[in-house]
């Protein structure tokens, strides 16, 4: 994934092109908040007061928010500051990753002494991601857009979309149309799953629109799907390895299985080839920003 932003010492940013300072300052306070809270979440299991299994799968997401999702946070937005226009995707993807397992550890961990700083952590990937989406007019991508296979790729999209919907649908349709539907929650001492409430109310929804933006070459579709590329790879490897802690921690229960494990590294490196053929496509040199009807205009720098 670093390879994708190596070569940000080529193109300089000129000052007039940087982000607004409380935007690098929101993210770097999420990256050191969003540490302390990983580690204690991971280091302390005594905090944790859910099941067995529920803990263990905190402490593995924990891990991967300590140990790679806020190093690719902070090491893009240091890549960002020196010219890479590619560190922009890693930089909102790796702000996806972060809010969408604060949410999980506000709402599927049983409340615990760690409530306050899950809040905070989950406050400050909102706003950071609010901040980097409205901060500027243009989307970076280093590139000719018109080398991008946004169609294909918005394809892509929606197939990892649809297979995603099937796979909630399959418990949800079958558990609201039963006598006992909690019964699917039995072992996760939790009054409802927070994976499908944010999925089927923001994420899914979120990234099919993104796609058709993709689809039609807008600047905030290509930039949505860049970062959703980058949130599944840092997801794909998250749930393996929370997996792996809950299955560890209660090898009966039915929510955590190694079985999983193969599957969801297999997913993320599906979206790391395809993040890699989509930046890998563009032509350094150019710049996508939008024109006076809203479509995207590819400009290229000045050699």
């Amino acid at each position: 994934m670093f390879l994708l932003i190596r070569d940000a010492s080529r193109t300089k940013v000129p000052r007039s092109d940087l982000l607004p300072p409380h935007v690098y300052a929101l993210s770097v306070t999420l990256a050191i908040v969003g540490g302390v809270t990983a580690a204690l979440t991971f280091f302390l299991p005594d905090v944790l007061t859910g099941p067995a299994v529920t803990n263990g799968n905190a402490r593995g997401t924990a891990l991967v928010m300590l140990a790679l999702a806020i190093p690719v946070l902070g090491l893009s937005i240091w890549r960002e500051r020196l010219g890479s226009s590619r560190a922009r995707f890693l930089w909102l993807g790796s702000l996806f990753y972060l809010g969408y397992n604060a949410f999980l550890l506000l709402f599927l961990t049983p409340f615990n002494s760690l409530f306050l700083l899950y809040v905070i952590t989950q406050s400050l990937a909102l706003f950071s991601i609010f901040a980097l989406l409205l901060a500027g007019g243009k989307v970076p991508t280093e590139g000719r857009v018109e080398q991008v296979p946004v169609r294909g790729l918005a394809i892509f999209v929606w197939t990892i979309i649809a297979l995603n919907l099937l796979a909630w649908l399959r418990v949800v349709v079958p558990s609201v149309l039963s006598d006992d539907p909690t019964s699917f929650l039995d072992g996760l001492g939790v009054a409802t799953n927070a994976i499908y409430v944010q999925d089927l109310v923001v994420w899914l929804p979120l990234m099919t629109l993104a796609g058709w933006w993709m689809w039609n070459r807008r600047p905030l579709g290509i930039l949505l799907t860049g970062s959703w590329l980058v949130f599944g790879v840092l997801e794909g490897i998250g749930i393996a390895v929370d997996q792996w802690f809950g299955h560890q921690a209660d090898p009966t229960s039915p929510h955590a299985s190694f079985e999983v494990i193969p599957m969801m590294i297999g997913l993320a490196m599906v979206n790391l080839m395809g993040l890699y053929f989509y930046l890998g496509r563009q032509a350094p040199g150019a710049e996508i920003r939008t024109d006076a009807s809203g479509q995207s205009v590819s400009e290229l720098r000045g050699a």
